[in-house]
């Protein structure tokens, strides 16, 4: 064969075939990464959940706090042991 009908053949048909294997690579990477970013967005949509449920219990259990601090009174010693059962509780629950 001579060399230009050689370096013909590698022009004709090997870059076309290398380009289609280079874009079926690149397609598939991309299908990867976007898979992995949906992971991604699930996985932080449920710590967000799952910090907004914490923050909630916390802040009810800030405002029986403040009525505390600002109701004085008989009511506040049950009101204490109100708030100690369900930290015991959680904290078996917890572990």
């Amino acid at each position: 064969m001579e060399p230009s009908l050689l370096a013909f053949f590698a022009i004709v048909v090997g870059i076309p075939v290398a380009g289609g294997i280079a874009a079926s690579m690149f397609q598939r990477w991309l299908a990867h990464k976007e898979r992995m970013s949906q992971l991604i967005a699930n996985q932080t949509a449920e710590k967000a959940a799952q910090y907004a449920s914490h923050v909630e219990r916390i802040e009810a259990r800030l405002r029986i706090v403040e009525q505390i601090v600002t109701d004085g009174g008989a009511q506040t010693a049950a009101q204490i042991e109100a708030l100690r059962k369900p930290l015991v509780s959680s904290q078996t629950a917890e572990r």
